[in-house]
């Protein structure tokens, strides 16, 4: 069970939201948080293992941080761990059901911080209740998605 999931049905294909939320250059087109960032050590696109420099803002503070791939099935499920430097932030997931009225896309984060990095992450982020914030996030990021491939 993920510390965070936030699911909607979505009027489209599995394989189509996969390719959305995967081409991580992209994601700031729907998150909130996000704005985008670039493959790293050659790697073009998300298959395991590959790297992403992402670039993280919010209304406070801006920063970036390492994305390491560790869950890529094309229209089931994508995921990656975050990490800046040595240190573990998190688990970003995401995971594709065909429904009726289209795909069930449920988003999960699990925070994968100890205490001395979740003590520092409110400071160098700006957020000091993650949980919350991020469950808004999510539900953004969720909307925003719908929002563009419906339209």
């Amino acid at each position: 069970m993920s510390d965070l999931e936030v699911s909607r049905t979505i009027a489209a294909l599995p394989e189509k939201l996969y390719d959305m939320v995967s081409d991580m250059p992209r994601m700031g087109e729907w998150s909130p948080e996000n704005t985008g960032g670039q493959w790293l050590k050659g790697a073009t696109g998300p298959t395991f293992g590959a790297r992403f420099q992402g670039t993280n803002k919010n209304e406070k503070k801006g920063w970036t941080t390492t994305s390491i791939i560790d869950e890529a099935d094309r229209g089931q499920a994508f995921a990656f761990r975050v990490v800046v430097g040595p240190i573990k932030v998190a688990r970003w997931g995401y995971r594709f059901e065909a429904v009726d009225g289209g795909t069930k896309v449920t988003e999960t984060w699990d925070d994968q911080r100890g205490w001395l990095a979740r003590k520092a992450g409110g400071s160098a982020s700006g957020v000091h209740d993650r949980l919350s914030f991020n469950r808004s996030s999510m539900e953004t990021t969720l909307e925003n998605l719908a929002r563009s491939v419906e339209a």
